[in-house]
C-alpha cells in the first residue's frame, strides 16, 4: 500500500485503519478485489403488510411490505441470521483468503449470499442493483450517520437504489445496540419468543452478572485492549466502543491511553511502536479477533513476549466489532469474566 493512500485517510478511514475499530480495513484493502457471488436465494421475512422502522439517525423507512431483499453489512447480517432473518447480499469482511467464513460472518453460510465487497472501499454497485434491494442495513461508528463500509465515493449511487437503516454502535453501551438489533429483527418478522432467542438473552444477562462480580472481587486487575499490525500496536480506550463501555460500566479496570494520544485518533486508541509496547502495565490483555489483525501466537516481537501478561498467558480474544445478537455476545462477556477470575496480579 502506498504512503499516499495512507495519507489520504479521512476520519472514517482512520477508524477503519486503527486498532480500535477496523485495523483490517487498510491491511486487507491490499488483497483480492474480487467480489464473490454466492447466488443466494434467501427470504428476508415472513411478515406481511406495511413495514416501517425508525433508525438511529432518526430516519423512518416505510415500505408497502416488510423487506425481503435485504442487503447488510456482514456483522449485521450475522446478527439477523441468529434471529432467523436471512439476507440476499452482504458487504464487509465475509470470507478469509482460504474461502472460509470470516469471524464477522458468524454462523451464516457465506456460500449462500452475494458478497458485494469483502474489504474496505469495495462495494459492487452493479451487483447490488441486480439484487433489487428493498433495504440496506449497516452500523454507524460516528454521530454523523455514516454507514459502515459503504464507500464514500459510491454512497450516493447506492443510496438511490434502496432506502437504508443505520444502527449506531458509537459511544454507548453494548446493551443499547443489542436492543436496537432485537427491535429491527422483530420488525422484519423474527420470532423473538423462540426458546433459542430468549435463552440467549438470559445467558447474556447471566454472563454480565458474572463479569460484574469478577470485576468487583478483583478491582486491582488491569485489562489492556490491543490490536496488532506489522508496524504498530494499538491500545484502545474504553470510551466510544460499545463493548468496552459496557464492560467498564460493569466495573472492569481498563488501561487507558494518554489523552494526547487518543486526541490524535478522535478518542479511539493510541498507536505504539513495538519498541514501546511495554508503555502501559497490564494483567490481562484482550486482543482483536478479526482476521485482519495479527493474532497473539503470530507476534514475534521480543518486547511483546516480555510483557508480564503475555508471559503469564493472560491473553484473551476480543470481539472488536461484536455481532449484535445476544447469542454471539455471551462468549466475549464470559471470556473476560473468566480471565479476571483466574488472573494473577503481574503488573
Amino acid at each position: 500500500m502506498s504512503n499516499a493512500r495512507t495519507a489520504r485517510l479521512t476520519r472514517r478511514g482512520l477508524l477503519a485503519a486503527g486498532g480500535a475499530l477496523g485495523l483490517g480495513a487498510v491491511l486487507t484493502a491490499c488483497g483480492d478485489d474480487g467480489a464473490k457471488d454466492g447466488g443466494a436465494d434467501t427470504k428476508g421475512s415472513a411478515k406481511t403488510g406495511p413495514w416501517s422502522f425508525k433508525d438511529d439517525r432518526g430516519t423512518t423507512v416505510k415500505l408497502d411490505e416488510a423487506p425481503r431483499n435485504i442487503v447488510a453489512f456482514t456483522g449485521v447480517a450475522a446478527a439477523l441470521y441468529d434471529y432467523g432473518i436471512e439476507v440476499k447480499g452482504v458487504f464487509g469482511p465475509t470470507t478469509t483468503k482460504d474461502g472460509k467464513a470470516d469471524v464477522q460472518a458468524g454462523d451464516m453460510d457465506v456460500s449462500k449470499v452475494t458478497v458485494l465487497g469483502n474489504v474496505w472501499d469495495q462495494f459492487n454497485v452493479e451487483k447490488y442493483a441486480a439484487l433489487a434491494p428493498d433495504v440496506l442495513i449497516s452500523t454507524m461508528f460516528d454521530d454523523a450517520g455514516t454507514l459502515w463500509y459503504v464507500p464514500e465515493a459510491s454512497k450516493d449511487k447506492i443510496a438511490k437504489l434502496a432506502p437504508s437503516v443505520g444502527i449506531s454502535v458509537f459511544d454507548r453501551q453494548l446493551t443499547g445496540p443489542l436492543q436496537r438489533m432485537w427491535e429491527l429483527a422483530e420488525s422484519l418478522g423474527a420470532d423473538m419468543t423462540a426458546a433459542k432467542v430468549t435463552e440467549a438473552k438470559k445467558r447474556f444477562e447471566a454472563a454480565s452478572e458474572r463479569l460484574r462480580k469478577a470485576a468487583k472481587a478483583k478491582p486491582e486487575i488491569k485489562v489492556l485492549v490491543g490490536s496488532a499490525s506489522p508496524e504498530l500496536f494499538y491500545v484502545s480506550g474504553s470510551n466510544l466502543s460499545i463493548d468496552l463501555e459496557y464492560f467498564k460500566a460493569l466495573g472492569v479496570n481498563f488501561v487507558e491511553p494518554t489523552e494526547a494520544a487518543k486526541k490524535a485518533t478522535g478518542g479511539w486508541f493510541e498507536s505504539l511502536s513495538w519498541e514501546n509496547v511495554d508503555k502501559h502495565k497490564a494483567d490481562v490483555i484482550m486482543m482483536d479477533d478479526r482476521s485482519s489483525a495479527i493474532k497473539p501466537a503470530d507476534i514475534t516481537e521480543a518486547t511483546w513476549k516480555q510483557l508480564p501478561a503475555v508471559k503469564a498467558g493472560q491473553i484473551i480474544a476480543r470481539s472488536t466489532e461484536p455481532i449484535l445478537s445476544y447469542d454471539k455476545c455471551v462468549a466475549p462477556v464470559e471470556a473476560l469474566a473468566e480471565a479476571i477470575e483466574k488472573a494473577k496480579k503481574v503488573s
